[in-house]
């Protein structure tokens, strides 16, 4: 159901427009094209919502046509060193499979807390305060543009530079057309034209929709928890302000016309970041904790790849296989660390409130800031399944796992 509230929304910021089309942009940029976005945004038109259909019919198509046979050649066929090699594209491809379906059936969560994000776009006064939001929202870009970067250049290259140049493809003799997921040998002969040309061509658009799915959920990831670094920057501002203001005006602030307090106001607006931070929590957690357990695994698989190529001396699987690497920990990078700024950033407050002088101030408004100090102790944090937290020291013990498992599938295999 929407959030009816946003529609008496008093608009007190002119560019508000422009504002979220900045901030929102990478968004729809990303979830448009695998029919996402009408989903989860509430001002869509009926054609672009038929349209959504007909991309979500399309991409999970597209996913299945790898995945049915795939799946069927590592069960059934197969040496075990191939079974090993394609685990790890195959894996990527189912887990980012359960991502398309999370987006698809919880996407009124996700379009709560856009028409949140909004919201604040349409309600923000201070000029200040603005830049302190459009700075945030410019970060958030350059993070999103970095890991579509890294997701597209080591991907596609995995599916041409790197299916086409390596060694194990100019091996034998006899002339073989390579694909990258094979098991269709059992359904056509793949090696005929144009049956080879068709399959390849699905098999990269299809990956291609793969790694839009993986940038569209770290978008929202990075959108929604960057506006709460911004909300909880203008409420730090606030209090310095407070910091710096004479007490007898503190004392009389805002109380004409009906007005909040100043420090009411704080706690308010802090109250409604700590509403919205569980509302991403709760439409992220799952997102997380496939993520967390995704980039495990394909970092420990990648590892293998790398040391097995730079066993046969194949310089073009080792540069293929080594900028996959450098995606995944980049990528689980931003997770660990969006998560280690949000609660850093919802830890200050408490610290902000302890420095403006509260012990000049009268009881009455002091009051206030009582709560700001009690919950800053346990600010919200970012969690993969109610299970991993997401922070500095879960990205080490990710990378050290990996090593592990590395390990592990090295000496089985060997």
């Amino acid at each position: 159901m929407r959030d009816r509230s946003f529609d008496n929304v008093v608009l007190k910021n002119s560019y508000y427009s422009a504002d979220i089309q900045y901030s929102l942009q990478m968004c729809q940029w990303t979830l448009k094209p695998i029919g996402i976005w009408p989903l989860i945004y509430h001002r869509v038109t009926r054609r672009e919502k038929l349209i959504s259909v007909v991309l979500l019919i399309l991409g999970f198509s597209l996913l299945f046509f790898i995945l049915i046979p795939s799946c069927r050649f590592i069960f059934f066929e197969g040496h075990i060193s191939t079974k090993v090699r394609l685990l790890g594209p195959v894996g990527y491809r189912m887990s980012t499979t359960v991502k398309y379906i999370y987006l698809a059936l919880r996407g009124s969560i996700f379009g709560r807390c856009i028409e949140h994000v909004e919201r604040d776009w349409r309600t923000v006064q201070d000029q200040r305060h603005r830049s302190i939001m459009l700075e945030c929202a410019g970060l958030s870009r350059k993070l999103i543009t970095m890991c579509a970067a890294f997701l597209y250049t080591g991907g596609l290259s995995h599916h041409t530079v790197h299916a086409f140049f390596s060694k194990d493809r100019r091996h034998s003799n006899v002339t073989i057309r390579p694909l990258i997921y094979p098991g269709y040998d059992a359904f056509f002969d793949t090696q005929a034209s144009p049956t080879y040309e068709i399959i390849y061509c699905m098999q990269l658009l299809s990956s291609l929709i793969v790694y839009t799915i993986g940038t569209a959920t770290y978008s929202l990831l990075v959108i929604f928890v960057m506006h709460i670094c911004g909300q909880i920057q203008i409420q730090m501002a606030r209090l310095e302000n407070l910091k710096n203001a004479r007490l007898e005006n503190l004392k009389n602030a805002g109380l004409e016309k009906g007005q909040r307090n100043p420090l009411s106001k704080i706690v308010y607006n802090h109250v409604e970041i700590l509403k919205f931070s569980e509302k991403v929590q709760k439409a992220l957690e799952e997102i997380c904790f496939t993520a967390v357990v995704e980039c495990t695994i394909n970092m420990c698989l990648l590892q293998y790849y790398c040391l097995k190529s730079w066993k046969a001396s194949d310089t073009v699987q080792i540069v293929t296989y080594i900028t996959l690497l450098m995606s995944f920990t980049y990528n689980i990078f931003v997770f660990c660390y969006i998560g280690e700024v949000l609660t850093e950033q919802c830890s200050q407050i408490g610290v902000a409130s302890y420095d403006i002088d509260w012990y000049n101030l009268p009881a009455k408004n002091a009051h206030d800031l009582v709560l700001l100090n009690i919950v800053s102790q346990n600010p919200p944090k970012l969690l993969a399944g109610r299970i991993i937290e997401l922070s500095l020291n879960t990205f080490t013990a990710v990378v050290k796992t990996s090593v592990a498992y590395m390990n592990l599938l090295r000496t089985v295999t060997d």
